[in-house]
């Protein structure tokens, strides 16, 4: 019997649960992790990038954390083909009400938006959930720094930090142990990268597993995003004594 409800979306099991929904979290699970931290001068988002082979080339372009709009950038885990399409619609949306306001979207109302969506591909037959979960960063002048997190079945909320991906429960423990209070942007990022060290499955960190990204506000008051090189997550490894460090050739 309980093969029916597993195959439908729109059909709850006699316990009240959506199967599918449940199913795409677990794929989320075995993503790469991701986490963000919210700290008083600006939001950090690392991500853990999953080397699948030493032939593939490696450019330029992020993997797990993407520019949504001016004020607004993301982390994902799970199917990178899922998060594209989504990832598409919010800069979309975020463009159409730029163009129809003259000013950036809310961050909530972006994050609202993407969810709507998500929502809709767990209440239609003949469609799937979307297998991917985001953490978003993003500011605005309502709230100013705002960190939501959104997962497969629609649902949203507001964060001082969280994570998603694999060893999702490692990374929240350790986050209630390590977050603090008004921190500042530079200690989020130690917390950042201690925190994906002990949660990623290798024991020495390089700029090709990780990648990192922050949000934050110039002494003029400008709002900026800065999706990290190579050379300055290395010099943050080093800082930390957590680089794997190249040897030299005889």
């Amino acid at each position: 019997m309980s093969r029916r409800y597993d195959s439908r979306t729109t059909i709850f099991s006699p316990e009240g649960r959506l199967y599918q929904v449940e199913y795409a979290l677990e794929a989320i699970s075995h993503a790469g992790t991701a986490l963000g931290i919210l700290a008083k001068d600006g939001i950090v988002l690392a991500a853990e990038r999953k080397v699948t082979s030493k032939l593939l080339e490696q450019d330029s372009s992020a993997e797990k954390l993407y520019i949504l709009n001016d004020n607004m950038i993301c982390a994902v885990a799970g199917m990178t083909a899922d998060a594209n399409i989504l990832i598409n619609f919010a800069r979309q949306s975020a463009q159409g009400y730029l163009a129809t306001y003259n000013e950036d979207i809310p961050c909530e109302m972006l994050v609202k938006r993407l969810c709507d969506l998500k929502q809709g591909y767990t209440q239609h037959g003949g469609l799937r959930p979307f297998g991917v979960s985001f953490i978003y960063a993003g500011y605005d002048s309502q709230r100013e720094f705002q960190l939501y997190q959104s997962n497969p079945s629609g649902n949203y909320g507001g964060w001082k930090a969280t994570s998603v991906g694999a060893n999702n429960a490692s990374a929240q423990s350790l986050l209630k142990q390590d977050y603090k209070e008004n921190c500042d942007l530079t200690e989020a990022c130690s917390i950042a990268v201690k925190i994906l060290s002990k949660t990623m499955d290798s024991t020495t960190l390089s700029s090709e597993k990780i990648e990192f990204a922050t949000l934050g506000r110039t002494p003029a008051g400008k709002i900026y995003h800065h999706l990290w090189t190579a050379p300055e997550i290395t010099d943050l490894l080093r800082k930390h004594g957590l680089a794997k460090e190249k040897t030299e050739e005889k």
